[in-house]
């Protein structure tokens, strides 16, 4: 059994010991007459549902191939995705009438699928960088916050101040930690953009460490023809590719324009094959999750101390009734 928890374990460690502490004070507050059998019994289930909800945040997992797992966390690839939410990205150019952003929203998901054991880190971008999500394996917390990702608000400069290369420093950083911390990982690098053809200024460099990308791509939203961008003056804004291509250049990898229509296995590169030791056991199909039992154990616990005090509460309203008649 290993665990997998999804807050640091020596916060989850203060956690447990914050509730053992909070309860005995309870505990000792109690008269010794007050401290009949049943109280105690009460105080125990309490006092075992708090610190099992604290297990079932540290998220044991069942899993055959520990040893193996063990290493593949080290060797998991980091997958940087790169999210253009200009104004640009709400055209909806698609062939079905969607948006840019909806057509890079179902590209993020399927990444995630794609490399379901991997450290994900989002990093947005218009004028400027902004760190959505940092270098995290949590990605079960991250779908419902990329499932929302949208384009930022209009504002009056917005559509000319957008840059394609916003992102360049904050990736260059962000690639820096990661190669620091897990040196034995690969780095993929997403970029999901339309190129930000309005631009009044040239698209800042991607002056990324050597060596540091290791597969990935560029991912370009838009067609020809273009659209207006909602809440501005533009009527018509294509998809950039030269400028596109341009950013696929300096990061390194491969530049590929999304039509809206299939999934992205024929536009990324082909998974490497055989037994390499960073893939081995990286698999969550023989992983059980366990934090579930404990939970519902708590659960069940909380409901009896519900009961009872509900049974006290209706026993304190019937004897009160009777002072009264």
């Amino acid at each position: 059994m290993t665990f997998q928890p999804v807050l640091p374990p020596l916060l989850l460690a203060a956690v447990a010991a914050i509730i053992l502490v909070a309860r005995i004070a309870a505990l000792r507050r109690l008269t010794s007459a007050a401290r009949t059998r049943g109280i105690l019994w009460r105080w125990a289930g309490l006092t075992l549902a708090a610190l099992l909800l604290v297990a079932s945040a540290a998220r044991p997992v069942l899993d055959p191939s520990a040893e193996n797992t063990r290493v593949a966390d080290s060797q998991a690839p980091n997958v940087f995705l790169v999210v253009d939410r200009s104004p640009d990205m709400s055209v909806a150019d698609g062939p079905d009438g969607s948006s840019r952003m909806t057509a890079a929203r179902g590209d993020v998901a399927e990444l995630l699928d794609r490399y379901p054991d991997a450290r994900v880190a989002v990093i947005s971008f218009a004028s400027r960088a902004a760190l959505d999500w940092p270098l995290s394996a949590d990605t079960w917390s991250l779908r419902p916050v990329a499932s929302v990702l949208a384009p930022y608000p209009v504002s009056p400069d917005a559509v000319t101040a957008t840059n394609a290369g916003a992102a360049g420093n904050m990736l260059r950083y962000q690639l820096i930690g990661a190669v620091q911390q897990y040196p034995r990982a690969k780095n993929l690098v997403f970029y999901l953009g339309a190129g930000a053809a309005e631009a009044a200024l040239p698209p800042r460099d991607f002056n990324l460490p050597e060596g540091a990308v290791d597969g990935g791509a560029v991912l370009g939203y838009g067609s020809a023809a273009g659209g207006p961008i909602p809440g501005t003056d533009v009527t018509r804004s294509p998809v950039d590719e030269a400028t596109l291509r341009g950013v696929a250049d300096q990061i390194g990898v491969p530049y590929a324009l999304r039509s809206g229509v299939g999934d992205l296995t024929s536009v990324l590169p082909a998974e490497p094959t055989g037994d390499d030791p960073a893939t081995v056991g990286s698999g969550t199909a023989s992983r059980t999750e366990l934090y579930w039992a404990p939970a519902a154990l708590a659960a069940v616990l909380v409901l009896l101390e519900l009961y009872y005090v509900l049974r006290e509460f209706r026993r304190t309203r019937l004897t009160n009734a009777s002072v009264t008649v």
